[in-house]
């Protein structure tokens, strides 16, 4: 069966210390069933994509939380899947229309991080790393270095393309009003950054961001009743060992290319077919290792390629990555992050992204990464109804 994606909506991106996560998913809900002209007693589940609510809120029972504030009755869950939670919820939305279980899902990712300690939260996060990792002290900062400084021994990576990485997203977001920043960066201002770990600098790091994002998925038979629908044609979820320990290898992240394997194949696309994506930049190296485990580039080579700005918005041949500004830019509200990702390819395909609209794209791909690559979610979308058959 065929499932589709009618309404989508974000809200603002940041730090939103007057606004409660209720109200964060209330607005986010609103706007989703309004442009998919249903009402929450249409729904027939609810999905939270969360991480921190039981660490950071000491409330864990969130499919109930926000059912009882949205009015709904029907069955509720949380998905938790570290910074892959809003992926995930997704992913296991889908799955239940597809089924046939449900014909109206509402997915919402959520996280209210700001109102806390930065110590507090990062204590939080690394609840997705391994318990050796956690005994070491280490923080994501840290295992991202790692994998930074293995890419750069390895293919010759240097600083310079880890900070094409991020002027590129922070160029995206200022064309993006819902996004933490709107502020313009150079390569020479992110190297002039505060060193965080070698050799990540401040600017090579997304931030500590509020906000919720939510998406109605449902059957063909209700989408072809609906609006410009955007079909899910293609998704994937793979795992991996929490730690880096664990991996056989540390300069690209096997679930990824394992849910992105799945995915192509689910789509009968590949890489080249894909036209505007969304993947997961927690800090500046997972882009780029990203660009590579996607199929994009060859290992070792899309580093020249933001160099030289080709997944850039206006000067892209063919593929945009990241048009919201992705995590660095956009914001990391963890449990929201793949929920928006999917949001803004909905929004790319519908031809509504205003001045970062992707020009003649029909095929999108959002990529969702959990801890340091433990989990990942991969899914492809189609801008119209069809068989999902490209040039792959």
């Amino acid at each position: 069966m065929k499932v589709a994606v009618l309404g989508a909506a974000t809200t603002q991106f940041g730090e939103l210390w007057d606004i409660s996560p209720r109200a964060l998913v209330r607005e986010a809900v609103s706007e989703a069933l309004l442009a998919s002209n249903l009402r929450i007693t249409d729904i027939d589940a609810l999905y939270v994509g969360n991480m921190l609510s039981g660490i950071l809120g000491g409330q864990e029972n969130l499919g109930a939380f926000f059912a009882e504030e949205l009015g709904f009755a029907g069955p509720a869950f949380k998905i938790e899947g570290a910074c892959a939670s809003g992926g995930l919820a997704f992913y296991n939305g889908a799955v239940a229309v597809r089924s046939g279980m449900f014909e109206r899902v509402l997915v919402v990712g959520v996280e209210k991080m700001t109102d806390h300690k930065p110590e507090d939260v990062a204590l939080g996060l690394m609840g997705a790393g391994s318990d050796v990792e956690r005994q070491a002290g280490i923080t994501f900062p840290g295992l991202y270095a790692i994998l930074a400084r293995a890419h750069m021994e390895k293919y010759g990576t240097t600083e310079e393309e880890l900070a094409a990485v991020a002027v590129k997203n922070h160029f995206h977001a200022v064309l993006n009003s819902k996004a933490h920043f709107n502020n313009l960066i150079t390569i020479a201002k992110v190297l002039a950054s505060p060193k965080i770990a070698d050799p990540l600098k401040l600017l090579d790091c997304s931030p500590i961001s509020d906000g919720a994002a939510a998406a109605v998925i449902v059957s063909e038979a209700v989408a072809q009743k609906g609006q410009t629908p955007v079909w899910l044609i293609g998704a994937g979820v793979a795992s991996d060992s929490l730690g880096l320990a664990g991996r056989k290898e540390i300069t690209s992240l096997s679930a990824a290319k394992r849910a992105a394997k799945l995915a192509y194949k689910a789509a009968r696309v590949g890489p080249r077919d894909i036209e505007v994506a969304e993947v997961h930049d927690c800090f500046t190296i997972a882009e780029l290792i990203a660009l590579e485990d996607l199929g994009f580039y060859e290992p070792g080579k899309a580093g020249k390629a933001l160099l030289r700005e080709e997944l850039t918005l206006g000067k892209a041949q063919h593929l945009v990555v990241n048009p919201s500004g992705g995590l660095k830019a956009c914001g990391h509200p963890v449990g929201a992050t793949g929920v928006k990702q999917v949001v803004e390819i909905v929004s790319q395909l519908r031809g509504t992204s205003g001045k970062r609209q992707v020009e003649k794209t029909r095929i999108g791909l959002t990529h969702n990464v959990g801890g340091s690559g433990a989990v990942a979610a991969v899914h492809i979308f189609q801008g119209k109804a069809g068989s999902g058959k490209g040039k792959g």
